[in-house]
């Protein structure tokens, strides 16, 4: 067990060469792709290179014959937000109030955009950085709420990506639809997006209201409005064209990552990849 003084120079001497990644990567000829994958509720044992014995995991494997498969792992946090945070920051994300619980559909973005990220860093290297899937870090500012019906920043391209296709918070919660970059997929400006976490807003039924409407039963977490038979987290109205429909949602996020590599290939590409299933 090293001593308090060991751990903060191993600690240190940990942030100071995360803090010389661009002028390492640069100075090679060619630098790695990287395609980092978070997976939602994934567990240790399920997968088969980790010795899971009820499922097939065949891609997962090759990548982790081919590559580093890690056998001590740790976690800052066990809920979404925190663990997003730390990742893409390098910061406990307790030392951030913004960061450090599940934040809502509304909630602004949890990282400063002056503040370092792994995707600025690589950005900065000559990387073209992308993110698809769920962010679920908060989205606007405490002096500009996000308003889904216009611009929205600031976002993840203010933090070193240069694309973006995102759930905005997380599927069981509102809004339900896609951000492309600064913009929702398929808003009109005839039917506007609300939401709210605090009150009910316009008339969509909700599901402690109407059981009947839902393939999936509500529970006092998800009673409020109804969005493809499912009972979400808040309530929204607005955005009927835009709203997705959870079924295609693995297919749409798996299609645009595709788009993406497709895209950069013949240049640095760093893609992270936060899968919902």
């Amino acid at each position: 067990m090293p001593t308090r003084r060991e751990w903060l120079r191993q600690t240190i001497g940990g942030v100071a060469a995360f803090s010389t990644v661009p002028s390492l990567i640069s100075k090679k000829e060619s630098p790695p792709n990287i395609v980092f994958i978070l997976a939602d509720d994934v567990g240790y044992g399920d997968l088969v290179c980790y010795g899971a014995t009820h499922v097939q995991t065949p891609n997962l494997d090759r990548l982790a014959h081919e590559g580093v498969r890690f056998t001590d792992a740790h976690s800052t946090a066990a809920v979404c937000t925190p663990t997003r945070y730390s990742l893409l920051t390098g910061q406990y994300a307790w030392r951030n109030p913004a960061a450090e619980h599940i934040l809502s559909g509304v909630a602004p973005l949890s990282i400063n955009p002056k503040q370092p990220t792994i995707a600025s860093l690589l950005k900065q290297a000559g990387y073209k950085t992308g993110v698809v899937g769920k962010w679920h870090l908060g989205l606007g500012s405490q002096e500009r709420p996000v308003d889904f019906n216009i611009e929205i920043k600031p976002g993840p391209l203010d933090v070193g990506f240069d694309y973006a296709f995102i759930i905005p918070a997380t599927g069981d919660r509102v809004p339900c639809v896609f951000i492309e970059n600064r913009e929702v997929i398929g808003k009109e400006p005839s039917d506007p997006i609300e939401v709210s976490y605090d009150h009910k807003v316009g008339d969509d039924p909700t599901g402690l209201e109407h059981p009947e409407l839902l393939k999936i039963k509500a529970d006092e977490s998800h009673s409020k409005t109804i969005v493809n038979g499912i009972s979400r987290i808040g309530y929204m109205t607005g955005g009927n064209k835009a709203r997705w429909i959870d079924e295609e949602i693995a297919d749409s996020l798996t299609t645009k990552a595709q788009e993406f590599i497709k895209d950069h290939q013949h240049q640095p590409f760093f893609l992270y990849l936060a899968t919902h299933d």
